[in-house]
C-alpha cells in the first residue's frame, strides 16, 4: 500500500515548549522534522553532532521500557539546511565565498546521507525569511496565531521590522531560537543590504542555478532529496527580488536542474499567502517533485492581510481537504507534516510557545488531515 508519512516539526532539547514524548502521542506520526538550531548558514555540520541528535529523536531509554512504551520516531528530514547569503549573491559576503559556502553545504549533505536522513528542506530568500506583523494575534474564539498586516508593513522599513522582531518573553525564557530571525544574522543586516542593491531575479536564479549543479550530485549520490520552501509571504519584500514565490517560479526552479533530486518542500500555507496562488492546482502539477509538504490554513481578507487559523478547510482560504484528496488520489509516498498551529489552552496563559508551534493545534491538524487522508483512501 502506498503510504504517506506523517511527521512534527521539534526544534530540539531544550529549544521547544513540546516534548518528543508529547509527540509520541499524536497518533499517526511517524518522522520527526529536526535541525540543528544553533548552527549558522555556512557552518559544516560535524558527524557527531548529527549522531547525537538523530539519537536522541530515535531512542527510547530504559524509563520508557519500563512504561511498556515502544513506540519510535525516524528522523528521516531535516528542516533546514540554512543557505548562505554569498550563495544567493554569487559573491563573497559575511566573509565566506560562494564556493566556501557550497563546499561546506556538500559536505554537511553527504553526511546526513550517510546518517539516514531522505529530505532536506531549504529556502533561497533573500535577507529575511518568513515575516509576520503579530505573533499572538487573538482570534475570535480566544485563540492567537501569527498574523500578517499589509498596511503595517507597507510602513515598515528593514530596520524597524528588525527591531520590531525583538519578541523578549513572548518566547518563553527568551532562550528559544527564532529561525530566520536569528541575531548573528540580523547583526549583519547592513551588509546584506548592500549586497543586494541593483540584484535581479535573474540574477538570483543565475546563483540558484550554480548552487543547485553543485550540491545535486551530492544530493544523487547519498540519497538526500532537496525541498525548496516557497518564499512566506509569497511575494517580494523591501524590493528584494523573490523567486521561488509563485507557480511559474517553482516550475523555473525544478528546470534549473532536472534531477529528481531537486524538488518542492511545498508549503501550501507560504504559497497560498498570495491571493492569485491555487494550492491544489500546485499540488496537482508538481507532485512528482513533491518531496515534502507543509499543510495549513490561512484567511485572507481584502485589504491585504491574511490570519493563520485552524487547519479545517471550512476555517480559511486555503482548500486542505482538497491538497489532502490530490496527494490521496495520486498515491503520495513522501513527507507531509502540519505546519503553524494556533496557540490553545495554557499555551496562551503561560506554556508561551514558539511562534507557531504549540503542540494541540498541530495535534488537532494531524488528525484531521490523516482523517482526510483515510476517507480517501480507506479499504488499500
Amino acid at each position: 500500500m502506498t503510504r504517506m508519512k506523517m511527521g512534527f516539526r521539534w526544534y530540539g532539547e531544550g529549544n521547544d515548549t513540546v516534548a518528543l514524548d508529547d509527540i509520541r502521542q499524536i497518533p499517526g506520526v511517524e518522522t520527526i522534522v529536526w535541525s540543528l538550531h544553533r548552527k549558522q548558514a555556512g557552518e559544516v555540520w560535524e558527524e557527531a553532532e548529527i549522531a547525537a541528535e538523530i539519537a536522541r529523536i530515535e531512542g527510547l531509554t530504559d524509563e520508557h521500557r519500563a512504561k511498556g512504551v515502544t513506540k519510535t520516531f525516524r528522523a528521516d528530514v531535516v528542516e533546514s539546511v540554512n543557505v548562505h547569503e554569498s550563495i544567493k549573491l554569487g559573491k563573497t559576503v559575511l566573509g565566506m565565498s560562494r564556493d566556501e559556502a557550497i563546499e561546506n553545504y556538500r559536505v554537511t549533505i553527504e553526511r546526513l546521507g550517510q546518517a539516514g536522513v531522505k529530505v532536506v528542506c531549504y529556502n533561497f530568500m533573500p535577507v529575511f525569511d518568513w515575516l509576520r506583523t503579530d505573533m499572538f494575534h487573538p482570534l475570535p474564539d480566544g485563540s492567537t496565531a501569527l498574523f500578517y498586516e499589509k498596511a503595517v508593513v507597507d510602513e515598515l522599513t528593514p530596520e524597524s521590522l528588525i527591531a520590531s522582531m525583538n519578541l523578549g518573553d513572548k518566547t518563553g525564557d527568551g532562550a528559544l531560537t527564532l529561525p530566520g530571525w536569528e541575531p548573528e544574522r540580523l547583526a549583519s543586516f547592513q551588509e546584506l543590504k548592500e549586497a543586494y542593491v541593483g540584484v535581479t531575479r535573474e540574477d538570483m536564479y543565475a546563483s540558484y542555478k550554480y548552487f543547485l549543479d553543485a550540491v545535486i550530485p551530492v544530493c544523487e549520490e547519498f540519497d538526500v532529496k532537496l525541498g525548496v520552501h516557497p518564499d512566506d509571504p509569497a511575494f517580494d519584500i523591501f524590493g528584494w527580488p523573490r523567486v521561488v514565490s509563485r507557480k511559474a517560479d517553482l516550475a523555473r526552479v525544478l528546470s534549473l536542474n532536472e534531477s529528481p533530486y531537486n524538488g518542492l518542500t511545498l508549503c501550501l500555507g507560504s504559497f497560498g499567502s498570495n491571493p492569485d496562488s491555487d494550492p491544489v492546482d500546485a499540488v496537482k502539477t508538481f507532485m512528482d517533485r513533491i518531496h515534502f509538504s507543509h499543510v495549513r490554513n490561512i484567511k485572507h481578507f481584502p485589504n491585504g492581510d491574511f490570519t493563520e487559523v485552524a487547519h479545517r478547510a471550512c476555517e480559511g482560504s486555503i482548500d486542505t481537504v482538497g491538497i489532502m484528496k490530490a496527494y490521496a488520489d495520486a498515491g503520495y509516498d513522501g513527507y507531509i507534516r502540519p505546519d503553524h498551529g494556533r496557540h490553545l489552552w495554557d499555551e496562551n496563559r503561560g506554556n508561551t510557545p514558539r511562534p507557531g508551534y504549540g503542540l494541540y493545534d498541530r495535534a488537532l491538524g494531524i488528525q484531521y488531515l490523516l482523517g482526510v487522508w483515510d476517507s480517501c483512501r480507506y479499504g488499500d
